[in-house]
């Protein structure tokens, strides 16, 4: 049976290094929340034990695609449970760049791993979907458990969260950051407080990346002026995306009609359960 399931994009709504570890790690702090907007993965269950996705990603090689590595650990953890293995045809509309701090790789990672689980019938939980996201990336379990969330220790602690469902307006500079780049540039902050939950939700959201972002991406630093001239804004996880909030729709989206034309972007609500989730909640009660 074919079935079309939503990757959906999400922010950082905050951003706090804390500290690093021995071993390089960086602790953090950090609030994601879903969009209801992003990719589309179409999937088409096969006998044949391949696994293809029909519309490979340019530039990325086979062995680094996520959605191939999830589809990949996702088959052979169920061989070893003895579980029936089968294979899948994947094909992918990408609308999320790539480098742009939207998630776009670990939702697509994610949205294989729970539907080949739903359409294979594996009946693999939540939490062994989770734990083999982890080892595709550390953003993949918060797309897998689909709560808004604030993430700490190395991003793996998760706690759920219900932040304001707010409506964005999120530009897209034309380039891409690695997050290697960020994390290890020496005037990076790696000593802000750590806090409670109550005290991250109460004070004024930041991100520790930006100062170095707009200092070393010019057209970061372009996209974050124009749009602070009308809303609150800032940079989700290590860039290269920005974004503005505002409380309705209508608003942004006049806001969104007013951007110049070097400004790409959408406008999106934010959700506190992931749009895959809802989708799977509604069959549910179906």
């Amino acid at each position: 049976m074919i079935r079309q399931w939503p990757a959906p994009a999400k922010l950082n709504l905050f951003l706090y290094i804390t500290g690093r570890r021995p071993d390089g790690y960086h602790l953090l702090q950090t609030l994601f929340q879903f969009l209801d907007y992003g990719d589309s993965i179409t999937i088409t269950p096969t006998n044949n034990y391949k696994i293809r996705l029909l519309n490979p990603i340019p530039g990325v090689v086979e062995e680094n695609n996520l959605i191939l590595r999830a589809a990949q650990l996702l088959q052979s953890h169920c061989f070893k449970m003895g579980k029936s293995i089968l294979g899948a045809d994947i094909s992918l509309k990408k609308r999320l760049p790539i480098g742009s701090g939207l998630g776009g790789g670990s939702s697509d990672a994610a949205t294989v791993l729970i539907a080949l689980n739903a359409q294979w019938q594996c009946r693999l939980d939540i939490q062994t979907l989770a734990h083999l996201g982890l080892m595709l990336g550390a953003d993949v379990p918060v797309f897998v458990y689909g709560q808004a969330a604030i993430a700490e220790g190395i991003g793996d602690t998760f706690t759920p969260v219900l932040p304001a469902e707010k409506w964005y307006l999120v530009a897209i500079p034309q380039i891409q950051i690695a997050t290697s780049i960020i994390f290890n540039h020496p005037n990076l902050q790696r000593n802000t407080p750590k806090r409670s939950i109550r005290q991250l939700l109460e004070a004024p959201f930041y991100n520790t990346c930006e100062p170095i972002i707009r200092n070393h991406f010019p057209v970061v630093e372009q996209h974050l002026l124009w749009l602070l001239k009308y809303a609150p804004s800032r940079l989700t996880g290590t860039g290269a995306c920005v974004f503005a909030e505002f409380d309705t729709e209508s608003a942004a989206r006049r806001i969104f009609l007013l951007a110049p034309k070097w400004m790409h972007g959408f406008v999106a609500r934010g959700m506190n359960i992931s749009p895959l989730h809802h989708m799977l909640l509604q069959e549910y009660h179906e």
